[in-house]
């Protein structure tokens, strides 16, 4: 691009940041067109928590929803972006890459469950998700269930649920390109600041008849990373090339019968630059790591007017990834993994009496691991472990009054390597006042967590010797288990404005953690060890409001409070901020189609270090969006990320604030066929 055209971009933004910060954005908020009255927070439809559609405020069992409008208004282009603003949510850098990862209620990644239309995916790391691999582009919402009160999900969702609800097709010819670029300013790699640094590009088109239906998508996404010193090697922000292609075809035979088939492609090429510390003679150093993800899914839904349901789901997933580093005298450590997971999924929902409903499912699920460095396995034994899970589920509704219901369910599970386990589970929800204006409830839940260690954990060897440790797995691990609580009050008027506040408790036992082995270091090289070494606690109250009082006006807040405890020691779990907190304004102008939004995020210090009680220090981060929609197929927008311009201290390593700084952006859609 020419420089012209980066300050094009550049001024674009501004310009439109100008329209809304005037005295204009001040005027009175227009009245909601009926439209607008139909798409209130609260009424959006859920399935994550007991699989039968549910509105947010009556679902017993307590779910958060990521709307694909917040999803379109705030220019998110992964799950990570748009996950930013969910109350209690954390996102956390991955461990030596460049995603981020989800953790809920003071729990970590790897006891939080990613999933795709209620599919599973294999982990970025073999144990967690990175999020930031997701694009938005054909996402209807997304939903969060906390804590492990749910009987749909197993081994792995402990911590709560994370499901990526993805867009049917609709009929009519319809397509639509975004384009978007922006830049880091000073910290720009290539030290200009008008470089667009950042670009975004995403396409799809679908063609849908009354029993057919097809869309292609596509998405790429650059990054030439960030640095506060462009001058020198080391470069705390990776550079990142992701390509998405997503094809999908739906088969209407007849009203309430659906196939969908769908093949993903995902491929994503990093590189991070950093300075190996030698004494005395420090050396540049990086490493690149290429990620391929296939998947392909075939799900079919069966609602006839009477009788059962039944649905079913088949997925397989093979993620391979490679990485090399190297230094000026050469690469080495090229590591090679292949990650498998398959599942195929029936359920079945009918209602044997009048106030009762009932369903019944079951999963059969293989994972698979192996592992190469420099040609030579990292796993124990012969290099390739796999695990095999059968589950079986049971969920029973009571609807025991007009104002009150119940939720009991059950889920079995054998494993190939840990044999049986049953966890039940528990929800209810009581509506105290049920008015025309205003409405009262309590919602409640109990669940039996448990995780079964994954294939990483028991059988994965992490040489890094010449950086002086080694970490190794552990197959006499034992799974973890918990007990997961969940209590909440909520009062709404007229479904426009609502407070809601929950509290939860979650106590895990046999929890897994890394532990250094003295018998077995040697030579300078620590060696840690997987183990189940803690019990462990984490509770808090977590509070959510908001007012939609108008169609274009929204005010939304959340804040969390947070305590852990490490029951065998008596200290504070690291990493977990006590205090988190979010706010959002969204509002209309007096300019035809103009609209905008602020978002701020704010936490608290965190513990980084049991032992020498090191902090990371809190911090607060704004962003400002605009839209300017120009006719029914043509919007224009601009923002602001981070405009506080927090970051963390990079020679501090103790610090683990934002990454990234300040950054400006602009970009616009084009879309033809039928509006929403």
């Amino acid at each position: 691009m020419t420089p012209s055209g980066q300050n094009l971009i550049v001024g674009a933004g501004t310009v439109l940041l100008v329209l809304s910060l005037s005295p204009l954005s001040a005027a009175a908020p227009s009245q909601p067109s009926q439209q607008q009255q139909a798409s209130l927070p609260l009424d959006e439809l859920v399935v994550t928590g007991t699989r039968t559609p549910r509105k947010v405020s009556d679902t017993p069992v307590r779910t958060e929803v990521v709307s694909g409008e917040e999803i379109r208004k705030t220019h998110a282009k992964t799950v990570k972006e748009a996950l930013e603003n969910v109350p209690g949510l954390l996102l956390r850098r991955v461990h030596g890459k460049s995603g981020y990862e989800i953790w809920l209620q003071g729990l970590n990644a790897d006891r939080v469950l990613v999933l795709i239309d209620g599919l599973p995916m294999t982990a970025t790391t073999g144990s967690s998700m990175d999020v930031s691999q997701l694009n938005t582009l054909a996402i209807e919402r997304i939903e969060i269930v906390k804590g492990a009160v749910s009987a749909q999900y197993g081994s792995a969702g402990m911590g709560g649920v994370v499901n990526i609800i993805t867009r049917p097709i609709p009929e009519g010819v319809v397509g639509s390109l975004t384009l978007d670029g922006g830049t880091y300013r000073d910290q720009n790699p290539s030290g200009d600041p008008n470089d667009v640094a950042k670009r975004n590009a995403r396409a799809a088109v679908s063609l849908g008849g009354s029993h057919w239906r097809w869309r292609l998508s596509a998405a790429r996404q650059e990054t030439d990373g960030i640095d506060p010193e462009p001058d020198n090697w080391a470069r705390p922000g990776d550079a990142v090339e992701r390509s998405h292609l997503t094809n999908r075809l739906e088969w209407h035979p007849g009203d309430g019968h659906q196939v969908t088939a769908q093949l993903r492609y995902f491929r994503e090429e990093a590189g991070s630059r950093y300075v190996l510390a030698r004494p005395g003679n420090p050396v540049n150093a990086g490493k690149d790591e290429l990620a391929e993800r296939w998947r392909g899914t075939l799900l079919g839904d069966h609602q006839p007017e009477s009788g059962p349901q039944w649905h079913w789901r088949l997925v397989h997933e093979t993620l391979d990834d490679t990485t090399s580093k190297f230094t000026p005298l050469g690469r080495f450590d090229h590591r090679e993994s292949t990650h498998t997971v398959s599942r195929a999924s029936g359920w079945t929902q009918f209602q044997p009496f009048d106030r009762h409903q009932v369903q019944i499912g079951t999963d059969l699920s293989r994972a698979s691991l192996e592992q190469y460095k420099d040609g030579v396995s990292e796993l124990s034994g012969d290099g390739t472990f796999t695990r095999n899970t059968r589950e079986g589920w049971l969920q029973a509704t009571w609807f025991a009054t007009e104002h009150s219901e119940l939720v009991a369910g059950v889920r079995a599970q054998r494993d190939s390597d840990f044999g049986n386990h049953v966890a039940p589970k528990l929800n209810g929800r009581y509506e105290l006042v049920d008015g025309p204006d205003i409405g009262v409830y309590l919602r409640g839940g109990w669940g039996v967590g448990y995780r079964v260690p994954n294939l990483k954990e028991r059988h994965y060897r992490f040489d890094h010797s010449e950086l002086g440790y080694v970490v190794r797995g552990n197959p006499d691990l034992q799974p973890e288990e918990s007990d997961s609580y969940q209590l909440g009050w909520g009062l709404n008027y007229r479904k426009e404005a609502w407070f809601e506040v929950n509290a939860f408790l979650n106590n895990i036992d046999q929890l897994i953690q890394t532990e250094s082995d003295p018998s077995a270091t040697e030579n300078g090289v620590q060696v840690f060890e997987y183990a189940n070494v803690d019990r462990a606690r984490t509770r808090g109250v977590e509070t959510t409001m908001g007012w939609q009082f108008s169609g274009d006006w929204k005010l939304s807040a959340g804040y969390t409070y947070l305590e852990t405890e490490d029951l065998d020691s008596g200290q504070r779990l690291t990493r977990r901020p006590r205090h988190h907190g979010t706010l959002s304004l969204t509002g209309g102008t007096p300019v035809p189609g103009l609209s905008w939004l602020a978002r701020m995020r704010a936490q608290s210090s965190e513990l980084v270090d049991q032992e020498s009680g090191a902090e990371s220090p809190g911090f607060t981060t704004a962003d400002i969006k605009l839209n300017q929609s120009i006719g029914d197929h043509l919007t224009l927008f601009t923002g602001v990320d981070n405009l506080t311009d927090e970051q963390r201290n990079f020679n501090d390593n103790n610090d683990f604030g934002p990454v990234s700084g300040r950054f400006f952006y602009a970009g616009l859609t084009l879309s033809f066929g039928p509006t929403p």
